[in-house]
């Protein structure tokens, strides 16, 4: 197996857990290399279901060595309550199969503080829609150069006086601007100070361990969170999340020289989602949407908030296409659409009086556009018991050739069910 990035080519939710827990059988490395806990990867193992935010989604395999990249902003009390409910799944995680780089950058508890009260000063459009978990002011801090790493949870004593630090400026947004108590240094301290001593033992040199994962021709699996649009460069601006999600991410957030990289699948809906607020061409309001939600069980596996559905959308995959270059994609949940009689793909849109394949650039502009559709013959027959290509309906299988040709990319993995065991590899 190559060293292969698995990221989201739509708005998130796509399916990259199961992916991710499926190619993790051909990789020794595993690395998370950017978002928070504000994403949720849901997998599905027989009858055992298990939900990760931080933790790898390769954790449930035992022989592999699952890392936390530098790229990635950490939540220590999240971190260990995993860590907890792994034991529960009857997997104990221990360091030596584990490991946090001392360059991740951690949420701490005003940062949690400062998220939940922009958005509640924020009224109608003007709201985000964030998980108010913390991730885009520890970012920030990072930008700002007043972050808390990793490696400062091995060292109190540092860490109270970097938290003092972050607490002038926090403190007096806390009081003028939104009319909260400031914080006290040792109380943050003492709040965190439990799971921040349990974190620290999992500190390590992710780097290190990747360039000898390679030395030895070993195999990585870079795990994305989110999708392609939500990245803060490349995505709905500014109903993005605060990270670079696409796959070229992967280097700089995992730690190593972009030449390690070698495969990048596109984990791609069979339709389309999206959480929260922002555009949403193919969003739909009718018995269609609402089949495709209840069916497809579109509620988030972090927030529990109902997605948004709609068609395929090839536009903004073509955009995924432009900007990730992915060697082939993995198409998921193709057994949800079983049961229409009709299927619609958007093949374009219509924009200020114009046909165009990919999106337009300026901000908010994918709220004026119209969608251009082709329909398509639908199936009802179960396919979640489909071991190969051949096995689906000719609908189902024309339907998967289309998105293919109108991509451009070829479609390696169809996955008809939630278990890693109902995928087909073409």
């Amino acid at each position: 197996m190559s060293n292969t990035v698995v990221m989201g080519a739509q708005w998130g939710d796509e399916g990259k857990g199961k992916i991710v827990d499926l190619l993790t059988r051909e990789a020794d490395l595993i690395v998370r290399f950017q978002g928070g806990n504000n994403a949720g990867h849901t997998l599905v193992v027989g009858d055992t279901k298990c939900i990760l935010h931080l933790i790898p989604s390769g954790i449930l395999h035992a022989d592999k060595i699952c890392c936390i990249g530098n790229g990635v902003v950490l939540d220590p009390e999240v971190f260990c309550n995993e860590l907890d409910g792994l034991v529960k799944h009857g997997r104990t995680i221990g360091p030596d199969h584990l490991m946090i780089s001392k360059k991740t950058h951690v949420i701490m508890p005003y940062h949690k503080i400062l998220d939940a009260a922009r958005e509640a000063h924020k009224s109608g459009k003007d709201k985000i829609g964030t998980t108010g978990r913390g991730i885009g002011p520890c970012y920030e801090d990072k930008a700002s150069r007043i972050g808390i790493r990793a490696g400062d949870l091995a060292d109190m004593d540092l860490l109270r006086t970097k938290i003092q630090k972050a607490l002038v400026e926090k403190n007096a947004l806390f009081k003028n601007l939104y009319g909260l108590e400031p914080l006290m240094a040792d109380e943050v301290l003492e709040q965190i100070r439990p799971f921040a001593q349990r974190t620290a033992t999992y500190l390590g040199d992710v780097s290190a361990a990747i360039q000898e994962t390679v030395s030895r021709g070993r195999s990585i699996l870079f795990e994305g969170a989110q999708g392609t649009h939500l990245d803060i460069d490349h995505g709905t601006y500014p109903f993005v999340t605060s990270s670079n999600t696409v796959a070229g991410n992967a280097a700089a957030g995992g730690g190593c020289a972009c030449k390690v990289l070698d495969r990048i699948v596109a984990v791609v809906k069979a339709y389309t989602t999206r959480v929260g607020s922002g555009p949403f061409p193919v969003e739909l309001d009718d018995h269609a949407g609402t089949f495709l939600q209840e069916k497809g069980g579109e509620f988030g596996a972090t927030t529990g908030r109902p997605r948004r559905c709609g068609w395929l959308d090839l536009v903004i995959l073509r955009e995924s296409v432009r900007l990730n270059g992915p060697t082939d994609i993995a198409l998921t949940k193709l057994d949800v659409l079983g049961g229409l009689d009709e299927i619609k793909l958007c093949t374009s849109y219509r924009y200020d009086g114009r046909e165009i394949l990919y999106p337009p650039q300026e901000e908010n502009s994918l709220a004026r556009v119209e969608p251009v559709y082709e329909s398509m013959p639908g199936w009802h027959e179960d396919i979640s018991g489909c071991s190969d290509f051949q096995s689906l309906p000719q609908a189902a299988r024309n339907y998967v050739l289309r998105v293919e040709e109108l991509l451009g990319v070829p479609i390696s993995l169809v996955s008809v069910g939630p278990d890693r065991d109902q995928t087909i590899r073409r």
